[in-house]
């Protein structure tokens, strides 16, 4: 029995589809299925049952994922400490990140951990705070960079800085004439917002919900998902938007957009977050104190072209 069997059994009985493993392990469906029909045949006995669209276990199927996740840990393990004594880190590193620090926080971090430690693959997988934070919790992620304060208890966080949020809109726009921006200001002008789960879009609402203005009464004009998009209708649009100062660098200096303070001033957390139940290898250790550092670093360091 190959330990990939058991790794394609596991993802299929945690994502509950044969096609969200397939996505997860970057296979093809039918391997997948060919996988998964090899385990059934060692064992003698269906260990899925398929149907109304979601894959569910058999009472064989549960006792098979309960050792297929303590061998795969030990098999993490194993690695993790043969690198350690021959202080060789290497082997594939599963990051999630937000859109915001993939664009313009991971670039650097990653290109100075890959310097220290060349035989470490990075695998990187972009979505917003929310959706990486839960698959962190799932061990779907090795590690994650988020940008909200995680309160899962299955998570160990580490606060490693902060960056500004700005009201964003094309220069000639009535709110660039202001050095500040409060809640009442921002009411009858047309909002950009971020699409669900987005961190800045839940730290916004909140900014608003603290003057006691409710997301129903904003003239809410889209939702995107794109922070590029979002950047583009700022400019070209009567509509504003809150991006994170990082973000917007290479905008302001080649006069695409103007960048005004809330009032209070507003600030996204960047937080590096491993699961805390989690088997810790070497390697996950090593890149989450050097996420830490770097984010601390280039948070603090004067503002470089994005």
């Amino acid at each position: 029995m190959a330990e990939r069997r058991l790794q394609v059994f596991h993802a299929v009985a945690k994502h509950g589809s044969f096609t969200r493993a397939a996505e997860h392990l970057f296979m093809t469906q039918p391997a997948v299925t060919f996988q998964i029909k090899q385990l059934e045949e060692h064992f003698n006995t269906r260990l899925l049952e398929r149907g109304h669209g979601h894959v569910g276990l058999t009472p064989a199927g549960e006792v098979v994922l309960a050792y297929a996740e303590r061998i795969l840990d030990l098999s993490d393990e194993l690695e993790s400490r043969i690198s350690e004594l021959t202080d060789d880190l290497g082997g594939v590193l599963s990051i999630g990140t937000s859109t915001t620090i993939a664009a313009y926080w991971l670039p650097q971090l990653l290109e100075r951990f890959k310097q220290k430690y060349p035989r470490v693959v990075p695998r990187v997988v972009v979505g917003n705070s929310q959706l990486t934070e839960s698959r962190v919790v799932a061990r779907e992620l090795d590690i994650g960079l988020i940008e909200i304060v995680s309160e899962q208890p299955a998570i160990e966080r580490f606060t490693a800085a902060r960056d500004e949020l700005l009201v964003i809109c094309r220069p000639g726009h009535p709110l660039a004439k202001k050095k500040k921006l409060t809640a009442q200001d921002l009411v009858a002008h047309p909002f950009l917002n971020r699409d669900p789960g987005n961190a800045i879009r839940e730290l916004t609402e909140e900014f608003f919900e603290a003057a006691g203005i409710g997301i129903e009464e904003l003239n809410v004009a889209a939702e995107l998902g794109s922070l590029a998009t979002v950047k583009h209708l700022a400019a070209e649009t009567d509509g504003y938007a809150v991006a994170s100062r990082a973000a917007i660098q290479r905008d302001l200096r080649e006069g695409r957009l103007a960048a005004i303070p809330l009032e209070p001033r507003q600030y996204t957390p960047l937080e590096v977050i491993i699961p805390k139940d989690k088997f810790r290898s070497r390697l996950i250790t090593t890149f989450a104190e050097h996420a830490v550092a770097e984010l601390v670093a280039m948070a603090t360091s004067p503002a470089e072209d994005a």
